[in-house]
């Protein structure tokens, strides 16, 4: 089987499927979650024909400056005590690596590769792809199939994937996807195969009074800071709460910490595939490459509006609200911004800049450094099925004209790059579009 094409692969296994869930319905299930270690900085090792268990490499962008933050360093380097993520001025000045420029493009590319490698094993049905490197595989019916445990499962592909790439992966297991994503992130890192297996019993036994709580999947610093108000500083303590506080605390996101601290996960990888977002928005963000003044700032908006506005005609989509988020320089520590509702549904450029510079002035500071700037477009709907509540002072010969040219421009850009038709902002010497035209992700391609 493992040498037809791709295409007959997956048909096999869309028959195959059928035969083997039978069997499985009633038996307990197995997920895996594998996460490909330090890929960034694996990737950049085994391009240049290193190890990267004996080599220092660091990706970061030198341009940024030594605050600059490593997007990913290799195992060594860990091995060494360096954090993960750690800005460049953090590494000791004994420890000599390589620096290499991130490559956005490069990683998705390998990425996608060895999501390939695991379509040859694995129907893409039972994969759910989290990010780019890292995937969670119902294993359930291809156990009897392989005839392998689920450990033996997980090092088949994680074989495949060395073999072929030269990238070490690490897995977990679990009896659902929550339990995956937990024994990847906590107990892989405590056995000498990296491979971490839990189930509701070993969860309890091993991870309910786990510290810090912060290290669970979904509980970030804010959670685990609310949740000390309560005593609580581990999961063991979030089963002990009475619910009607969790829910009065977290609201519907109770049910999750409730589940979770059970060792409970209801969804499966089925669900993710059939679940349809009810978010209807659209939204940008930017870190600037250093402190920008208001005025310079509010260039760096408009151009921001104006790739937004692209994707929103792009989505054939028109938006009614508007948000602006304004983050200030680590100095101040602060943050501004404000929403705004329109009268009427639109995808005009010119309509919607000029809100946006409104709420803009209405709601930034002056005189402060400016670090970050977010905006969003809310409240959108399908163009074609919304009638348009046209006030009695619209242009709409005008606004179609625009729409027109906005097509024109988003088809030009398509066959040429986004740098081939710009706006006059784009020229200021403060503006960043031209620059990020060329990223993939925030970073160098």
């Amino acid at each position: 089987m493992l040498g037809v094409t791709l295409w007959c692969g997956i048909i096999s296994f869309a028959f195959l499927r059928g035969i083997i869930y039978t069997d499985f319905e009633m038996a307990e299930r197995f997920y895996l979650c594998i996460d490909l270690k330090s890929f960034f900085a694996s990737v950049e090792a085994v391009d240049r024909g290193l190890d990267p268990f004996t080599t220092n490499l660091v990706v970061a962008d030198p341009t940024r400056g030594s605050g600059s933050v490593c997007l990913a360093i290799t195992p060594a380097m860990k091995e060494l005590g360096i954090r993960n993520r750690c800005r460049v001025f953090e590494i000791p000045k004994n420890v000599k690596y390589i620096t290499a420029v991130p490559r956005m493009k490069k990683y998705m590319e390998v990425s996608a590769q060895i999501y390939s490698i695991y379509l040859r094993y694995i129907s893409a049905e039972d994969i759910h792809v989290y990010s780019i490197d890292e995937c969670f595989i119902d294993a359930t019916p291809y156990l009897k199939l392989y005839k392998k445990t689920p450990k033996e499962l997980a090092i088949m592909l994680m074989d495949a994937v060395l073999a072929e790439t030269g990238i070490c992966a690490t897995a977990g297991i679990g009896t659902n996807l929550f339990l995956a994503k937990v024994a990847l992130d906590i107990t892989a890192k405590k056995v000498p195969d990296h491979i971490g297996y839990l189930d509701q019993d070993l969860f309890r036994k091993h991870l309910w009074h786990h510290k810090p709580l912060t290290d669970v999947w979904n509980i970030g610093n804010g959670i685990a800071k609310r949740l000390e108000k309560y005593g609580v500083h581990d999961l063991h303590g979030i089963t002990e709460m009475p619910e009607e506080v969790l829910y009065k605390e977290f609201g519907t996101n109770a049910e999750y910490l409730i589940d979770h601290a059970h060792g409970v996960e209801p969804c499966t990888i089925a669900d993710i595939h059939k679940y349809q977002s009810k978010s209807h928005s659209l939204s940008n963000s930017q870190i600037l490459f250093e402190d920008y003044g208001y005025d310079d700032a509010l260039i760096v908006m408009q151009e921001m509006v104006d790739n937004l506005v692209l994707e929103l005609v792009e989505k054939n989509l028109v938006a009614n609200e508007l948000s602006l988020g304004i983050g200030y320089s680590k100095d101040v520590h602060r943050s501004t911004g404000g929403s705004r509702k329109l009268p009427a549904h639109t995808s005009s450029y010119k309509s919607l800049v000029r809100e946006f510079i409104r709420l803009y002035q209405e709601t930034t500071v002056k005189g402060v450094p400016i670090r970050k700037l977010s905006i969003g477009l809310g409240n959108l709907m399908d163009a074609d099925t919304v009638h348009l509540q046209l006030d009695l002072f619209a242009d709409t010969a005008a606004e179609e004209r625009e729409n027109k040219l906005q097509h024109a421009l988003l088809d030009i850009k398509g066959k040429f790059g986004k740098n081939s038709v710009l706006r006059g902002i784009n020229f200021y010497e403060k503006s960043t579009g031209k620059k990020r035209n060329t990223l993939v992700g925030g970073h160098n391609g």
